[in-house]
C-alpha cells in the first residue's frame, strides 16, 4: 500500500539559490521566488512545514514591468491620519531609495498568509545592487531567463 510521506521540520534540507533579477519581468520572477520559498519545487513538499530554500536576489532595482503597469499600477498606503491616503506608482517605487521593496511585496503577496509566511519571508534576501553578503553560503545561481523566453525583457 502506498502512503504519502509528510516531511518533518527536522528533516528539511535548505539550499541557497542566487538569482540575478536584471531585465527579468517582475510578476514572473516573483512567482518563481514564491515557489522556491515555499518549497513547491521539491518532491517532498509539505504545506504546513517551512521546506523551501533560502533565496538571494541581486539587481532587484533593475526588474521590468510589462505594458503600462509602471505608471498605471499604484500602491496605496495610509499614514494613519485622517485623509492620509497616499499612492505611489511602480516606477516611483523603483526609482526611490529602496527599489527592492517592490519585489519583496510582490513575493509576499504570493505566499499563503499567516505565521508560516512570516517565517518563509525571512529566507528571502533582496539587494538592489549586484553585491550581497552571502558568499559564505555558496548560493547556486538560478538562470530564470533561460527557463522561459517570456521571463526576460530588454
Amino acid at each position: 500500500m502506498k502512503t504519502t510521506l509528510s516531511l518533518k521540520p527536522a528533516e528539511v534540507q535548505k539550499d541557497w539559490v542566487l538569482i540575478d533579477a536584471e531585465g527579468l519581468v517582475l510578476g514572473r520572477l516573483a512567482a518563481i521566488i514564491a515557489n522556491r520559498l515555499r518549497g513547491k519545487h521539491k518532491p517532498q513538499f509539505t504545506p504546513h512545514v517551512d521546506c523551501g530554500d533560502n533565496v538571494v536576489v541581486v539587481n532587484a532595482g533593475k526588474v521590468h514591468v510589462t505594458g503600462n503597469k509602471a505608471e498605471q499600477s499604484v500602491f496605496y498606503y495610509h499614514t494613519g491620519y485622517p485623509g492620509g491616503i497616499k499612492g505611489r506608482s511602480i516606477r516611483q517605487r523603483l526609482e526611490s531609495a529602496h527599489p527592492e521593496r517592490v519585489l519583496e511585496k510582490a513575493v509576499e503577496r504570493m505566499i499563503t498568509r499567516g505565521p508560516l509566511q512570516r517565517r518563509q519571508m525571512k529566507h528571502l534576501h533582496i539587494y538592489a545592487g549586484p553585491a550581497h553578503p552571502h558568499d559564505g553560503q555558496q548560493p547556486k545561481p538560478l538562470d530564470i531567463a533561460a527557463m522561459n523566453p517570456k521571463n526576460k525583457r530588454a
